[in-house]
């Protein structure tokens, strides 16, 4: 497994690329496949089968303090509920994808999909039941399909909505969090703890397996419409509206007015954090900054992906340049 890029080239030059809902049954899928809101030709193989990208299930901590090992400019996806403060370094996620936890008391899942940069948490509570999650090996839009242990029911990361199986057209709750620098979060969260490996000799942890994906012309594994008028590789800022469709803003025009108030939100730039998925080693990826989201002052759900993403998954909502 030297580099998941390798895997997902075989995958779509694969027979195998384009499966249907009889073939996935083959494969040992008990989901409920009678139940289906997308194209079944949209969802293309990645290469890696069923948790062949493992996710975490018993996540193991140790305190800031005690973490020695991370540079400040190491990307983390910072989380805190009731108190209970704790950071997900990227150059763990990468291999993993999914970490199963209760933070402060609550079941969630933090999710990280690299070909999206989408790093995003969700309540994994549905109906009364908590669900652990692990990766189905398949992708929809060069993104992460994740699948509920309970249902087998399949969910698309980037939405956080169910597309095949029980939990069609259910969506996870999202719960806010950031991804920040590890320099960021230890201030922040002097005695938070942070997410090490279980087994440090499992993967190569602090390598990028995706080198140079981010300054890519094309993402890999997409055969949808681009963004008109914007590279389809450029970081944006996505924060989900109710009833609406979500506001979508570069990264650049953030960074460039270091703050943007709009509609009630406050979005903001800092300086310090690598880019994941530029360099070999992640925390000497080049300086993409930190975005946070706050509405008086209080934290509120927001993702960091590229433009094509959001196209892809919201069409309709305009990419603000400014």
């Amino acid at each position: 497994m030297r580099n998941f890029i390798a895997l997902f080239v075989f995958g779509m030059l694969s027979a195998n690329a384009f499966a249907e809902p009889a073939r996935w049954k083959a494969e040992g899928w008990k989901t409920d496949f009678s139940k289906f809101s997308v194209k079944a030709s949209e969802i293309l193989s990645g290469g890696p089968p069923k948790d062949g990208i493992p996710p975490i299930e018993t996540p193991s901590f140790t305190s800031v303090k005690n973490a020695k090992d991370l540079a400040d400019t190491t990307p983390v996806i910072g989380l805190s509920i009731n108190g209970d403060a704790r950071a997900y370094p990227l150059r763990v996620m990468i291999w993993h994808e999914i970490a199963n936890d209760i933070v402060g008391g609550k079941p969630v899942v933090i999710t990280y999909c690299p070909l999206c940069n989408a790093a995003i948490v969700f309540d994994a509570e549905v109906d009364g039941k908590a669900l652990t999650f692990g990766t189905t090996g398949k992708l929809r839009n060069s993104d992460l399909i994740m699948y509920d242990r309970a249902t087998e029911s399949w969910w698309q990361q980037f939405i956080g909505t169910g597309i095949a199986g029980k939990y069609t057209d259910k969506k996870l709750k999202l719960v806010p969090s950031r991804l920040e620098a590890w320099g960021e979060f230890k201030k922040r969260h002097p005695n938070g703890k942070v997410l090490v490996p279980n087994n440090e000799n499992m993967r190569s942890y602090g390598r990028n397996p995706y080198v140079n994906y981010d300054i890519s012309a094309q993402p890999f594994l997409y055969n949808g419409s681009m963004p008109e008028g914007i590279p389809p590789m450029a970081r944006v800022v996505v924060v989900r509206r109710d009833n609406k469709e979500p506001l979508v803003i570069t990264m650049a025009a953030v960074r460039k007015k270091i703050t943007i108030n709009t509609e009630g939100l406050q979005i903001s730039w800092k300086a310090g954090q690598a880019s994941a998925l530029h360099t070999e080693k992640i925390a000497s990826g080049r300086d993409v900054g930190t975005i946070s989201v706050t509405r008086n002052g209080k934290d509120v759900a927001y993702d960091v992906t590229f433009a094509f993403v959001a196209h892809a998954f919201h069409p309709k909502a305009t990419i603000r340049k400014k």
